[in-house]
């Protein structure tokens, strides 16, 4: 039986049973659209990862950041790429991208306490995602085998 997710506009039941009661049309559209909002979450389920990566390593530079002395010579990376040579001025603060353009000084400890609970936020989020793709999945699959059953059906009874 396959149950529609909690996300927008779910919140339907489709099972077997009503499945087989669908034209070919309509199996052929539920099975598209599935595959579509799957495809879509797996996109999303990889910007969740490449966006947890940048903060583990944001956490761990916070980390290393703070057991370096002030007036510390070091690389500051300008680009992935590309580095200049800096001075370490103030080892206890720290400049926080909260996005859209904003940052706000932080201290070492709080930098780190953010960058930690943007990290669990994405997890969550990620485990909700991989449920929600786990039945749209199981969704496509049973209307694709629904579906070729009628279609076995209809050209062995024409």
């Amino acid at each position: 039986m396959a149950t529609r997710g909690q996300g927008a506009g779910a919140g339907n039941t489709i099972r077997v049973s009503d499945m087989e009661k669908m034209s070919l049309e309509q199996l052929k559209s539920l099975k598209e659209q599935s595959d579509l909002e799957v495809n879509l979450l797996q996109d999303s389920l990889n910007k969740i990862r490449t966006a947890a990566a940048r903060l583990e390593i944001a956490s761990s530079a916070i980390h290393d950041l703070s057991l370096r002395p002030q007036g510390k010579k070091l690389l500051v990376p300008l680009t992935a790429s590309l580095y200049v040579p800096g001075t370490l001025d103030d080892a206890d603060k720290v400049l926080v991208d909260v996005g859209t353009g904003y940052f706000i000084e932080k201290t070492m400890t709080e930098g780190k306490d953010y960058c930690d609970r943007k990290i669990n936020l994405l997890k969550s989020n990620y485990e909700e995602l991989i449920e929600m793709a786990s039945k749209k999945k199981n969704i496509a699959d049973e209307a694709g085998i629904v579906l070729q059953a009628k279609l076995r059906q209809s050209t062995s009874t024409t």
